[in-house]
Parts: C-alpha cells; structure tokens; sequence
C-alpha cells in the first residue's frame, strides 16, 4: 500500500486536491488513473480511502470515499536527543525511530554539543516520508530545539531516564521499563552530558541508565532507546 500524508485532511473532507508534487508522482511515477484508490492520512491516526476523479500531472484530484480512525499505541515515548556533529546522521535517527515507533522528539543543546543549529524544516520532511513508508497514521512531534537545562527541568509525565556513560552506579534500562507508560529519555551528544547536566537531571527525577556493555554513537544509542521502549510493549 502507498501511503500519502496531507495535515489538513479530517473525516468532514469530502475530496482531496494534491499539490503540483505529489500529482505528478502519482500520476506519471505511480501510473494511477481515474477510478484508483488512493490512501491518505493526515498524521493524526485518520486512514483515508479516495477514489481518483481526475488524473491530472497537475492537479490530481480524488473522492473520499472511506474513513477510519486507528487506535494509537499503549505507551508514549519522547526522546530528548542532542544534535550530532554530522546532520546526516540525525536524519538517519530521525527516519529509523519513525519507523520503530516513536511519539515525540525534542533536540537538546548541551554542554559538550558540537552542533548548535537543526533544520527543522527538513527534519519534519523525514519524519513524513518514514511514517509514509512504515504505513504509519501518527506523525511523531517534532519539538523546538532547547537548552538541556531548558530540559530538564519541566514537568514529566511516567518514566524519566538519563543515559550517560560516566562511571557511576547505573541500571540497564531495559530492566526498568515498564509497559503502557509514558518514557522520556536523555541522549546526550559525541562528548556525553558534562557531570554538571548529569547531576542536573538527577535532581529532577531522571533515573541514570545504560545501553549496553558498548559505547555507542549519539543516534545508535537513540535508536536502541527507542527499540527497547518497543520490545517492552511488544513481548
């Protein structure tokens, strides 16, 4: 199944217009025409079925035909990750967690952060393309940038985890997960978090975890946060 994204989609829409872009793909790449069912949803757990009324390069339209709502997942996992030093390897971040299963994202500057700048612009184009591709309904948020401190100190919801590599008394996360919960969890830039954030995010409630008996770059130890948040809630 080919999956199309428009934000502004709801169940009260009865036809749907694409953008130059997407009507081209459709018609020439895809090789759709009139009386073709499409699906479409709008990032917000809504799947669309439409019927293709005019297959046009450039302005392709289609019929609503069917709605439904598909329920979200038992748990909601935010990930609070530091820019890497090579933007690319964010974006593979970006795309993998997508795919897992992941809610929320929120890039953090931090002590050590060799990257004070993101493209948020292209970032939330991956997170659409990933959905699409995992035939996902739910768009993961994307948040504004912040200081670490910024952070750490709002209010949270469920679990709270900090995963550093500093020699210090620290717990598998995997053994204190727990399923159907809220999990928010710290990775830290190619420096790690200085000992200053560290103490910072104990104080407000943020348990100390490992990854692993490994050192792992910033987006490998995100994704396998991310997968360990999602083999909890699957077994």
């Amino acid at each position: 199944m080919q999956l199309f994204y428009n934000q502004d989609l709801t169940s009260e829409d009865s036809e749907i217009r694409f953008t130059k872009e997407e009507s081209r793909h459709i018609v020439k790449v895809l090789r759709k025409s009139v009386g073709d069912i499409l699906h479409i949803t709008n990032g917000k757990g809504e799947l669309f079925s439409a019927e293709i009324t005019l297959a046009d390069i450039k302005n392709c339209s289609a019929v609503i035909k069917t709605s439904e709502f598909q329920e979200q997942k038992k748990y909601h996992l935010h990930l609070a990750v530091a820019p890497t030093k090579m933007n690319d390897r964010y974006e593979w971040f970006l795309e993998k967690a997508t795919e897992i299963g992941i809610d929320e994202i929120t890039p953090v500057f931090c002590d050590n952060s060799e990257r004070r700048t993101i493209k948020a612009e292209r970032y939330e184009k991956i997170l659409q393309s990933a959905m699409k591709q995992s035939l996902n309904t739910f768009l993961p948020k994307l948040n504004e940038a912040v200081p670490f401190k910024a952070f750490v100190e709002q209010e949270f919801h469920g679990q709270t985890f900090i995963a550093h590599c500093e020699d210090m008394d620290r717990s598998s996360l995997k053994s204190l997960l727990k399923p159907k919960e809220s999990v928010t969890i710290l990775i830290g830039p190619e420096g790690d978090f200085s000992t200053q954030e560290i103490s910072l995010a104990l104080q407000h409630q943020f348990k100390p975890v490992t990854l692993g008996d490994t050192r792992l770059r910033t987006e490998t130890a995100a994704i396998v946060a991310c997968h360990s948040v999602a083999y909890t809630n699957n077994v």
